[in-house]
């Protein structure tokens, strides 16, 4: 399943670059007539605005990326103020469908700054039209300093790798028409007040799926958010509402049976000493079954009916140095991972199905808060320094939701979009292609987690 963002096919490049710069200079008066006065779009309010917030591509330029992923505002998903926006983000793509939509670019080259390219006015209108580019003045062939930041601003608030170039990705993101965002907003809509008619709670804990982060709510404000890692396509985080019930430290981790079937068998036919490695042992039965030898079993024939898999706590362990314990019908829940690395990537489905967090020590602390003993940061790490597994039962569960938010607007009018990873947003007949970048695959060893 690939995501939305990155579901759009490039034209394919035409063979000669004349022949496309011959095209669109026929076409260059057009353009060039339009942007001798204001744009129908930058009425629209919310459009046209430049935020403080990016970084400026004089500064950043060539240097490596640096995450800014996480939601910027303390308003959280469920709030009125949220639906407000996302309102009004629909009320300006309605008029923006209404006028015909925004242009498609043609070909499936990379734009860069500094460069000259004859698809230039039409980038400029199209990100005038959503809003990242003030004015889409010119019909200049100049990728210039403030199209840069512009296409950064884009790439920022629609999940993509921030490199201020129009690469494939951002290309695809590009083309995806105005219908089909209208219709991923109305979508949002729906999800975003589905949670708000269930009771808001003093104290809860949201996660959004597809944009892999998480908020800690209090009293409607946010105050904590954590980035995470998802579930891969094929092994998909499900929505969830459930509690968090328990602080489990130093966890076992009893590997799931869809896990051991698809995941952790095919591994040992190659590589039987994986077990050893991993201090995963083997059972009969159950999981407080008795221990066999592994090399007693010949994995080409082994059946999870009859095994079961038992990892020891540590620092090796699948589900790191602690888990949040919410029983829900999925079994899926929130931990710690010793695959920290992975934080630092953008695209973050790579789990088996739980949500692995980023400094999940820190939530931990903030779930357990009005726990006896745990007034006063710090008494996880005093946990983990005595290195004795610890369950803390809470007295007072923490509701937790595991939604899928793909489309969003910041109360400041910012509109945002994610991946559809899962494609669940029902936008495949709106959208003319697919165009997958395999290099951001998990690797199998990713991948053999919860």
């Amino acid at each position: 399943m690939g995501a939305l963002c990155e579901m759009i096919g490039g034209i394919t490049r035409v063979g000669r670059r004349g022949v496309l710069l011959g095209a669109l200079l026929a076409a260059a008066p057009v353009v060039d007539a339009c942007a001798q006065e204001a744009q129908w779009w930058e009425s629209i309010p919310g459009f046209g605005k430049q935020g403080s917030s990016y970084r400026t591509a004089s500064e950043e330029r060539r240097k490596p990326e640096v995450l800014n992923d996480l939601r910027p505002d303390s308003t959280p998903f469920r709030s009125e103020a949220m639906i407000g926006a996302l309102e009004g983000a629909i009320a300006r793509y309605q008029d923006i469908v209404a006028n015909g939509g925004w242009p498609a670019i043609p070909g499936n080259r990379m734009m860069r700054p500094e460069d000259d390219d004859e698809r230039v006015p039409l980038l400029r209108k199209r990100l005038a039209m959503s809003g990242e580019l003030a004015r889409a003045k010119g019909n200049s062939f100049s990728f210039a300093d403030d199209l840069e930041e512009a296409v950064r601003r884009y790439q920022e608030s629609n999940g993509l790798r921030v490199t201020g170039r129009v690469d494939k990705p951002t290309l695809a993101a590009l083309n995806v028409p105005a219908q089909a965002r209208l219709q991923q907003l109305r979508v949002n809509l729906q999800r975003l007040r589905d949670l708000m008619a269930q009771k808001i709670e003093d104290r809860y804990v949201l996660v959004n799926v597809p944009a892999f982060q998480l908020e800690a709510v209090e009293r409607h404000q946010v105050e904590l958010r954590h980035r995470v890692i998802a579930g891969k396509p094929e092994r998909e985080t499900p929505s969830v509402r459930a509690q968090i019930r328990a602080l489990n430290f130093f966890p076992y981790w009893r590997v799931p049976d869809s896990v051991a079937k698809l995941d952790l068998i095919p591994r040992l036919q190659k590589e039987p000493e994986y077990l050893q490695k991993e201090l995963i042992r083997v059972l009969t039965g159950s999981f407080n079954g008795p221990v066999i030898d592994s090399a007693s079993v010949d994995w080409r024939q082994a059946d999870v009916a009859k095994i079961k898999f038992r990892q020891d706590p540590g620092p090796q362990n699948a589900l790191g140095l602690v888990r949040l314990d919410m029983p829900n019908e999925h079994g899926v829940y929130m931990h710690d991972t010793p695959m920290k690395p992975l934080f630092g990537q953008r695209g973050r489905a790579f789990s088996a199905g739980c949500v692995r967090v980023q400094d999940v020590f820190t939530l931990a602390e903030w779930v357990a808060r009005y726990e006896p003993g745990w007034s006063e940061p710090g008494r996880a790490q005093q946990i983990l320094d005595a290195g004795q597994p610890v369950d803390v039962v809470l007295t007072r569960p923490v509701p937790v939701y595991f939604a899928y938010i793909t489309a969003w607007a910041e109360p400041d009018g910012r509109v945002t979009f994610r991946p559809d990873i899962y494609s669940r947003d029902g936008l495949r007949d709106l959208i003319a292609g697919h165009d997958r970048d395999p290099s951001e695959g998990p690797t199998p060893a990713q991948t053999l987690a919860p």
